[in-house]
């Protein structure tokens, strides 16, 4: 016997007795443990797993074990809005809106929103239609909608009735004044326009009439314009200059919101006017005596007697004063404001006489017509708008500079207007064919002011901030004379009546007079 079988029988004794152990039974496969459910946490353990189920079983995590932070939230919230916006904007761009103006408008109306915007365009008002819908789409309002289509549509298909078209008025009701004022400018104006209408019929028909002849001699004599004298005018750039009616005077305006009057032609300073408290931008005398107005960056113009003491002022306006200008009459004057607006002013009663809107942007310069039937103005909306003072229309609207519009001038024929910009051209417009006749490259820089010749027109001038001044001429629109002196912008300029002189100012604080030499030579003969 095997000691092996000798210690199993010692250890697992057998019985005699007992009958023999029946036969193992098979082995089944044992199934994988399966992962017990979670049980929720307590504070006392009824159970102690099996090493097994510990390692297959881990507690859930729970959400409020983590911390958003704020930048997280915010982000998130970001980026929801950013897209719902989209969502919005892809509901927007799948709605049916109309693409006829006609349509568009009559939709507008039916829903009760105004059916069109000051200075909005076709397009504008389109998208204008789309944002509304769109708001009253996500607001519920989807019957409204309905409605409003279902309107339209029977009024497609309802038969036309005769009635005509409907005319809105779109005027604002002026006061008495004005009406007063609009009366005396139409009586002024029907005299000069006949008077003028009368001189060149005249001029046509008389055969000793040679207006080429003439434009030609004016145009040689401005070619030969010359420096005659350079003062310094203030201790800032200087912003305008004006002559007065009989060329006696000179004012100038500078950044200092001071203003001088100057002799000519010594160009000895007469007067100093005092009373703006911003920097000023613009000064004119009146063309029938010699009063002047200033305009200044603190919202006011002011009219001044040639000795120096204050008549007026003109308040009102919301933003600072760019250019200004006489009615031909001297009873009114005309202001450009920042504000988008020009107004006319009673100069004998000191009240504002109408305040006229239209451009989308600053309007920067205003000036009359010889006649005084019309009012010009432009802006930094790069217009050109012309209005009838007589019933308060706008007459015209010239598109044609691409960047903002800083001076404009009417040509004493009564057809022509000049105007310079940002763009560095100017532009001849004809009022009679209703668009731009001639585009002048005029400068490298853009032009700050633009003069006709008072006279007869023969000649205009632009000054620029490329330093320089040009004469031009009025027929041809070739250069004739280039003004060059000045170290820094030129600002401002301004012709006398005859033609004979030019004075320019710039920001190097210096006026420079252009005389031309013929008229010297005159001046020398008329002594012997």
């Amino acid at each position: 016997m095997d000691e092996d079988e000798l210690q199993s029988l010692t250890l697992n004794p057998t019985p005699p007795n007992d009958p023999p152990p029946p036969p193992p039974p098979s082995i089944l496969p044992i199934p994988p443990p399966i992962a017990p459910l979670p049980v929720p946490r307590s504070r006392t353990v009824t159970a102690v797993a099996s090493d097994s189920d510990r390692e297959g079983s881990l507690p859930p995590p729970r959400t409020d074990d983590y911390e958003i932070s704020d930048e997280s939230r915010l982000a998130r919230e970001r980026h929801e809005k950013a897209v719902q916006d989209l969502l919005l904007k892809r509901r927007a761009f799948a709605m049916a809106v109309p693409t006829n103006d006609v349509s568009v408008r009559a939709r507008l109306r039916r829903l009760g929103e105004p059916v069109t915007l000051f200075g909005e365009r076709e397009m504008e008002r389109r998208d204008r239609l789309r944002e509304i819908m769109l708001k009253l789409d996500s607001e519920g309002q989807l019957e409204r909608l309905l409605k409003a289509h279902e309107e339209e549509q029977q009024a497609i298909t309802a038969p036309a009735e005769d009635e005509g078209p409907q005319v809105y008025p779109f005027f604002t009701e002026g006061t008495q004044d004005l009406l007063d004022a609009r009366m005396k400018i139409a009586k002024y104006s029907l005299v000069r326009a006949a008077a003028r209408l009368e001189r060149a019929r005249r001029r046509r028909n008389d055969p000793d009439e040679d207006e080429e002849t003439e434009s030609m001699e004016v145009v040689r004599q401005a070619g030969e314009l010359v420096l005659e004298c350079s003062e310094i005018g203030d201790d800032r750039p200087l912003t305008g200059c004006s002559f007065s009616h009989d060329g006696t005077l000179l004012a100038t305006c500078a950044w200092s919101g001071i203003t001088k009057i100057w002799r000519m032609p010594q160009v000895s300073k007469q007067a100093t006017l005092k009373g703006h408290t911003e920097r000023a931008t613009d000064v004119v005398f009146s063309p029938v005596d010699d009063i002047l107005a200033t305009a200044s960056a603190d919202r006011t113009a002011k009219l001044w007697k040639s000795d120096g003491s204050l008549l007026k002022s003109f308040d009102g306006h919301l933003d600072r004063l760019g250019r200004i200008a006489f009615h031909p009459s001297g009873k009114y004057l005309g202001t450009a404001s920042f504000d988008k607006t020009w107004r006319l002013w009673d100069i004998d009663a000191g009240t504002e006489l109408l305040l006229q809107e239209g451009h989308s942007r600053s309007v920067y310069a205003v000036c009359f017509h010889p006649d005084g039937s019309l009012a010009a103005s432009c802006g930094l909306d790069s217009l050109v708008r012309v209005w009838d003072l007589r019933t308060g229309r706008s007459i015209l609207a010239m598109e044609g500079h691409v960047k903002p519009v800083l001076g404009i001038c009417f040509s004493p024929n009564g057809f022509r207007l000049a105007s310079g910009a940002e763009d560095n051209t100017c532009r001849i417009w004809d009022l009679r064919k209703r668009k731009c006749e001639y585009t002048i490259p005029a400068h490298s820089n853009l032009i700050s002011q633009v003069k006709y010749e008072p006279q007869e027109g023969y000649f205009l001038a632009t000054s620029s901030f490329d330093t320089k001044a040009v004469v031009w001429s009025a027929q041809d629109f070739k250069p004739i004379k280039t003004l060059s002196g000045h170290e820094s912008k030129v600002t401002g300029l301004d012709i006398t009546a005859d033609g004979q002189h030019i004075a320019t100012v710039a920001h190097d604080r210096t006026i420079k007079i252009w005389s031309s030499r013929s008229n010297g030579k005159q001046k020398a003969m008329d002594i012997e």
